[in-house]
């Protein structure tokens, strides 16, 4: 029985801490500061650098919950087991990860739709449709082929887009070093600028926008099944990843406000190339669209290995179709699971709308941090499992405050498309049968090496 055991296909441990930190920073890095920097500038002036700031004081504080959450659980499926762990109500495991399954989708989508637009810019002849469709069957072949190979694919990809934020951000300090004349000086004034009162609105509006630049630190749970020693590496290469990442986003949107007029940046449809023309204008801006689309692209591949995972996890746990959990004995990958991603994705990216996209994912990253830091909470009360890292006391409080705060300011438009996706979810969970915690438990464990 041993051996047969030994024998099924089973996820392999191939994710040491820089591996998972170039994850963790690849798909936190990308679309959203390339896509959304504009936006944001249209809602928060020149004080946009605070609104990213902001976003990731929050997902920092949410990010040492998971942390921990991650060191005591450290299986796929992670929201979805952590709520199991701390509510033992299955329906409400499901509908988390519903949230969490839908979140990485619309994100997927609306990536995908920004990879079509500058992908435009260089191939103009070519339908943005044919461009999102080859951008998901593209990141689908490389997830089920493995991780190892996603993981090197998203370390290459995560280089290149570091490096275009660290081109924009180098440029634009030089630039202004050499004397440059900030836009600042030359522009109206915004009324975020000018109105203290609505002016810390408008910081938090671009806060809540901004937040969807920093999803994706939460995924690093997700794989934590393929880490090497996940209770030591989880905690130290999240906490690891989202500090490079706010500190990226910070001087790269301070600089882009800075060299161009938040007006102009709003208008822009490529904002940071708009930053690329004034502050080195020898720069191939081709290069830079290059860099974007790998950008965009890496923020979708890590989308998409951790859907597929979440997909894979909650099926083991008991709470989607078993098939769902079926993983390939050639490539070790959930491959029915990565299927199914890649029809609802693609769906989703063809007809769905970037900006109301963009918004409802970070309402639904709200709700599930909600959820997380709640979860933590109740699971400390218990009292078990309190060896290795440990989040300050008071964490969970203030992030599940902050969350709860920034969900005040999403917009209605987006608060409506989430809404719908939640009661979708909820009718579909309504038909899930709800099974044990000890069998939850057990689920989970039987697929460990």
């Amino acid at each position: 029985m041993a051996t047969h055991k030994q024998q099924q296909p089973h996820l392999i441990r191939a994710i040491g801490f820089w591996m998972l930190t170039a994850y963790g920073v690849g798909d936190i890095l990308g679309a959203g500061i390339y896509a959304l920097v504009g936006k944001i500038a249209a809602v928060a002036g020149r004080l946009s650098w605070l609104s990213f700031l902001l976003a990731g004081v929050v997902a920092g504080l949410t990010g040492l919950s998971y942390a921990e959450l991650g060191r005591r659980f450290p299986y796929s499926g992670g929201e979805a087991y952590f709520v199991q762990q701390a509510l033992r109500r299955p329906r409400l495991s499901f509908l988390t990860g519903w949230l969490v399954f839908c979140s990485g989708l619309v994100s997927l989508a609306t990536i995908a739709r920004a990879f079509a637009g500058y992908g435009s810019h260089l191939l103009p002849h070519v339908p943005e449709s044919l461009l999102v469709a080859f951008l998901v069957t593209v990141l689908s072949v490389i997830a089920f082929v493995g991780i190892r190979i996603s993981s090197s694919a998203n370390a290459v990809c995560t280089t290149i887009e570091a490096t275009g934020l660290l081109i924009v951000a180098g440029s634009a300090f030089v630039w202004l070093a050499s004397g440059g004349e900030s836009a600042a000086i030359d522009t109206a004034e915004t009324v975020a600028e000018t109105s203290p009162s609505i002016g810390l609105t408008r910081v938090l509006q671009g806060a809540a926008l901004a937040f969807f630049a920093f999803i994706g630190f939460e995924d690093m749970v997700n794989v934590a099944e393929e880490v090497r020693d996940p209770q030591r590496t989880v905690p130290r290469a999240l906490l690891t990843a989202l500090a490079i990442a706010i500190s990226i986003y910070v001087a790269v949107v301070l600089s882009a406000t800075l060299v161009v007029s938040p007006q102009t940046l709003a208008t822009a449809d490529a904002p940071l190339l708009s930053v690329i023309e004034v502050s080195w204008p020898e720069f191939p801006l081709g290069v830079f669209s290059v860099i974007a689309l790998f950008a965009v692209a890496n923020t979708g591949l890590a989308n998409f290995v951790t859907s597929s995972r979440l997909v894979f996890g909650m099926s083991q746990q008991k709470l989607l179709p078993s098939w769902l959990g079926r993983i390939n004995p050639s490539t070790h990958t959930p491959d029915i699971a990565i299927a199914a991603c890649f029809v609802i994705g693609l769906g989703l990216a063809l007809f769905g709308s970037l900006e109301q996209l963009a918004g409802a994912t970070s309402f639904l990253i709200l709700l599930i941090f909600v959820l997380m830091n709640l979860s933590l909470i109740l699971i400390r009360r218990r009292g078990t499992n309190d060896a290795g890292f440990q989040a300050p006391r008071v964490t969970p409080y203030v992030a599940l405050l902050c969350c709860l705060a920034l969900l005040c300011f999403v917009s209605i438009d987006a608060i409506v498309t989430a809404s719908v996706i939640v009661v979708l979810g909820i009718l579909f969970g309504i038909r899930v049968k709800p099974s044990s915690e000890s069998a939850t438990v057990s689920s989970f464990e039987n697929v460990l090496e």
